[in-house]
């Protein structure tokens, strides 16, 4: 059975219609992303209460419009391997930048050295995912799959969506739990891809 089509690309590929005809190129999305994801790491490692909410909300949208490029590659027929690789990459350095910023950030508060362990492990298994991810998608290119892994989901909406939640919880004054579960749970998914990527090339040698 097929997983429902997640609600955030549904609503992309709607909403960046009007560029399919514009000098606006995949790539160009993708850059713009890069640039919010960045600023927002720093803007995190400040410490300072009003720019992580300007922070909370950057990183966000730069997540949402990940979903952009993507779907105006398909509407305007510009996809690339070097556009490919360029958003993994992209993905990858963006979750480090913010568990870099939040461990920073966080750093002389009340969980210390936890969150430089916090963030740091973020960071990692946001490192690893990246390469084991493109790894995911090479093993089922070669067994013969058009579709890669992805992330697990339900109804819509995948795990990576909860990324979304880091807007509201920082507004409201949830960001520090809401840091120490992500770097918990980004371990967690980094594992899940590592044990996936195995599983794959296993399957594949043994048909």
């Amino acid at each position: 059975m097929s997983q429902i089509e997640p609600w955030d690309q549904r609503t992309a590929r709607f909403l960046v219609r009007p560029l399919a005809s514009s000098w606006v190129r995949p790539n160009h999305v993708t850059a713009v992303t890069l640039i919010m994801v960045l600023t927002s790491g720093v803007f995190f490692g400040t410490g300072d209460v009003a720019l992580m909410h300007w922070a909370a909300g950057l990183f966000v949208l730069a997540r949402y419009l990940d979903h952009f490029d993507g779907e105006l590659a398909r509407l305007q027929g510009t996809g690339s391997t070097f556009g490919y690789y360029f958003d993994y990459l992209v993905g990858g350095i963006g979750y480090a930048a913010l568990f870099i910023g939040l461990g920073v950030g966080h750093w002389h508060g009340p969980l210390g050295h936890w969150a430089l362990l916090f963030g740091g492990a973020g960071a990692a298994s946001a490192l690893i995912s990246l390469y084991t991810n493109m790894g995911i998608d090479r093993a089922l290119e070669l067994a013969g799959s058009g579709e890669s892994i992805g992330y697990p989901g339900f109804a819509g909406f995948e795990l990576e969506d909860g990324i979304y939640v880091l807007a509201p919880v920082t507004w409201f004054g949830f960001l520090m739990p809401f840091f120490a579960a992500a770097g918990i749970g980004a371990t967690l998914y980094c594992l899940w891809t590592i044990y996936s990527l195995i599983r794959i090339r296993r399957g594949s040698k043994a048909s």
